[in-house]
């Protein structure tokens, strides 16, 4: 037996979806995605300018919201207007993170944690996922269904050197993730984490932040990027592509992954940190 499989399997063509951070990389990944799955998208990034977007041939249609994740009132408007426009909301992507690698001591001073960075880094995102689920959360509860995909990643599985912080708040992420499955569960709303390792180029990878990343680990950028691809951390040898985690958060926010719950999904080519 066959089975014949196309872009409407997960049946996902109708549903109002959100993506934060959607603007760019996995975000914008996850944006093309659900479009070819014939959803209904709202965009939501901080950049004021939307990106070029194709809404394709299979019924999907998007709209792009300037949002603020660590503001409140942002957030509001945000998922006013969503459901505004597709009368209801049935996922929720929570993709908006920033990284900013620092030392947690640098005896030279160069690259060394801080309170503002800090803040910055958790402000984004734990209480930007935190405002985001929790609005989305009420309407879901009202309706008594819907999917909650929270962005984590390897990191924050395994720790990073030079990425303390970001580690901390996606470690933040999935505790998260585990709770609130645990209080949403009741009200048929599954909560899953997906935690990409290293991928091909996305809106976090800068040249800033290479440069941070591999001052913090003492080693080139050259050498930084040249690990990407070891197999003695990365068993299939290469990065990850931004269509692998996108492909993924579909299927879990489909009801084709009805029973997966209240887990992070490591979407790493078996990477490990050791």
């Amino acid at each position: 037996m066959v089975l014949k499989m196309d872009n409407t399997w997960l049946g996902l063509k109708g549903k109002s979806v959100i993506v934060t951070g959607g603007a760019s990389g996995i975000g914008l990944a996850c944006v093309h995605e659900f479009l070819n799955d014939g959803a209904y998208v709202a965009v939501c990034d901080i950049n004021p300018e939307p990106p070029k977007l194709d809404a394709g041939n299979n019924g999907g249609k998007f709209i792009y919201v300037r949002c603020d994740v660590t503001n409140l009132e942002s957030v509001n408007a945000m998922v006013n207007t969503v459901v505004s426009e597709f009368g209801t909301i049935d996922v929720l992507v929570n993709n908006a993170g920033i990284n900013i690698p620092r030392l947690l001591v640098d005896p030279a001073g160069v690259q060394e944690l801080s309170e503002q960075i800090w803040d910055k880094v958790m402000n984004v995102n734990v209480k930007g996922l935190f405002f985001c689920s929790q609005a989305v959360a009420r309407i879901m509860v009202k309706k008594q269904s819907g999917v909650i995909i929270n962005m984590s990643s390897e990191c924050g599985l395994e720790g990073s050197e030079g990425q303390s912080v970001y580690a901390a708040s996606k470690a933040a992420v999935n505790g998260l993730t585990r709770s609130w499955a645990k209080e949403l569960g009741r009200h048929h709303i599954r909560v899953v984490g997906v935690a990409p390792g290293i991928l091909e180029a996305t809106g976090l990878r800068t040249q800033s932040y290479e440069e941070a990343l591999s001052y913090t680990r003492g080693i080139t950028v050259e050498q930084l990027r040249a690990g990407y691809s070891k197999t003695s951390t990365t068993p299939l040898g290469r990065s990850g592509k931004l269509s692998e985690v996108a492909s993924t958060v579909a299927f879990l926010s489909s009801d084709q992954a009805g029973y997966i719950h209240g887990t992070t999904i490591n979407v790493a080519g078996g990477k490990t940190r050791g």
